[in-house]
């Protein structure tokens, strides 16, 4: 049994030092880079620029077989041009190059005041103790043309309704040969809210690359009560160098807005069963243009007529009202209480609006005056028989 627990303790601890040592044996043995011959580079060796453009270009130093000094020179350089190399915004002639450790440079090359359109080659070197590298340089060198962007429009002009959201279809243009990033604003009336749109996506900004076109949607919309009128939009496109503008107009036309009532207010009546009624409609017109060809109709309870005086009504102007007499008949077995009837406002153009009238139809007083009679009768009646009968 004691040889059990002695193996058993051996065991434990030999997992338990393989579980603490294993680590790091692990991360000691990780292989240590090892520096790779020295390079001279630079991300995009071949660029195309404008003319008369100074051109400054990122290179970077790495590797070698230890931490060296290395000269900075230039190899091939076309006539007239200049060629300096500066690191941390210093011109410097050589550089301080480890193994393991990148160094950046920067290459400036300034073009001659007569320089030409073309092809030119530059090869710059970077010479250490015992190892060089080289980097070849391409630039095309082509006129630029001046930044310019421009917008358009093929219809700066809609009209619609208070309620309308005008869309424009507005085209950006940037004509030149930077590529900027531009901003779109807009100056509109406060009570519009004007949205860009690029692809159905809301933007503020964008991209535009040269000779680049973008097809983009303008969105005017009324956030508050707008009245009948022309209103002028102004966007505005503004890059770095350059800027566009584009008028618009957003032309709203007046829109009738109906409203059916009373003149006292209070949509209720009288009404005796098979006898004609009236009451006093009133039909206000609250929008901001004219309402024509108002046509009167209404919905009554079965055996009901309802008639108008006038039936149709030509024209309401603006803030302006017009009565009409509305004629009711209940029907002849309408038993008394309380219905209701809709009367309905619709012009030529525009919304028709519709209001609900409650009828209370009465008993008629000649009906009250014979059914007192006939209560009377047949209490007298009833008086007569207990007299009568009542002392036998």
């Amino acid at each position: 049994m004691r040889r059990i627990i002695v193996a058993f303790s051996i065991l434990v601890l030999t997992l338990f030092f393989i579980a603490t040592v294993s680590p790091v044996v692990a991360q000691d043995s990780t292989p240590t880079p090892t520096p790779g011959p020295l390079t001279f580079f630079t991300e995009f060796p071949s660029q195309v620029v404008g003319l008369g453009e100074t051109i400054s270009i990122d290179a970077t130093l790495r590797g070698g077989k230890s931490p060296q000094i290395v000269q900075l020179e230039t190899v091939t350089v076309p006539q007239g041009w200049t060629v300096t190399f500066r690191g941390q915004g210093k011109m410097v002639k050589s550089a301080y190059v480890e193994p393991t450790t990148d160094t950046n440079i920067e290459i400036r090359l300034e073009p001659p005041k007569d320089e030409k359109s073309g092809d030119y080659t530059f090869v710059v070197r970077a010479k250490g103790e015992t190892e060089q590298s080289e980097l070849t340089i391409q630039l095309t060198v082509q006129e630029k043309l001046p930044p310019s962007i421009s917008l358009s429009c093929d219809l700066p002009t809609l009209t619609g309704s208070p309620t309308t959201t005008f869309r424009y279809n507005v085209t950006l243009k940037n004509d030149g040969s930077d590529e900027p990033s531009v901003n779109l604003t807009a100056d509109a009336p406060n009570v519009f809210q004007v949205k860009f749109r690029l692809a159905g996506q809301e933007i503020t900004n964008l991209p535009l690359p040269s000779k680049d076109v973008k097809n983009l949607s303008i969105e005017v919309s009324p956030v508050a009560d707008v009245s009948a009128g022309t209103y002028p939009i102004k966007i505005m496109a503004q890059g770095s160098q350059a800027s566009a503008e584009l008028d618009l107009t957003a032309e709203v036309t007046g829109q009738a807005s109906l409203t059916v009532t009373a003149p006292d207010g209070r949509l209720s009546g009288q009404a005796y069963a098979g006898k004609d009624s009236s009451i006093k409609v009133t039909i206000r017109n609250d929008g901001s243009a004219p309402a024509r060809g108002i046509e009167l109709s209404s919905t009554e309870p079965t055996g009901w007529t309802v008639t108008f005086d006038p039936t149709k009504i030509d024209e309401i102007g603006p803030n302006q009202q017009v009565d009409v007499t509305a004629h009711i008949r209940p029907s002849d077995k309408a038993v008394a209480g309380d219905y209701m009837v809709d009367i309905t406002a619709k012009p030529s153009e525009g919304a028709s609006k519709t209001a609900e009238f409650r009828i209370t139809v009465l008993t008629s007083t000649l009906w009250g005056i014979v059914g007192v009679i006939l209560i009377a009768i047949a209490v007298g009646v009833v008086a007569l028989a207990v007299m009568r009968f009542g002392r036998r």
